[in-house]
């Protein structure tokens, strides 16, 4: 499982240009089965994404083609979390 962050730039001002591609580049990780979860990070500092069911590999792919990460309006860091202890609800996780 993944914690990806995606902390604004210098180049936040071209955010409203690319958000409908960056909407679509969300939509596709949601439709892939690989996005669990996205929002924004409090206050307006960015966005995070929970991601499983890929490699950091192809993850670390993948962002670098969501057009926020591309043109620089964000910096993308990953963390990879291994699930040790998770509520029922959550036990796919662990697989």
């Amino acid at each position: 499982m993944f914690f990806i962050t995606l902390k604004f730039s210098d180049g936040k001002a071209k955010a409203p240009v690319l958000m409908e591609a960056h909407n679509a580049w969300l939509k596709r990780g949601f439709d892939d089965g690989i996005f669990l979860l996205a929002g924004g990070l409090q206050p307006s500092a960015g966005g995070a994404v929970v991601a499983h069911n890929t490699s950091r590999s192809e993850l670390e792919t993948r962002i670098q083609q969501d057009p926020f990460v591309a043109e620089g309006v964000v910096s993308a860091d990953i963390l990879e979390i291994a699930p040790a202890r998770v509520d029922e609800r959550l036990a796919f996780l662990k697989a």
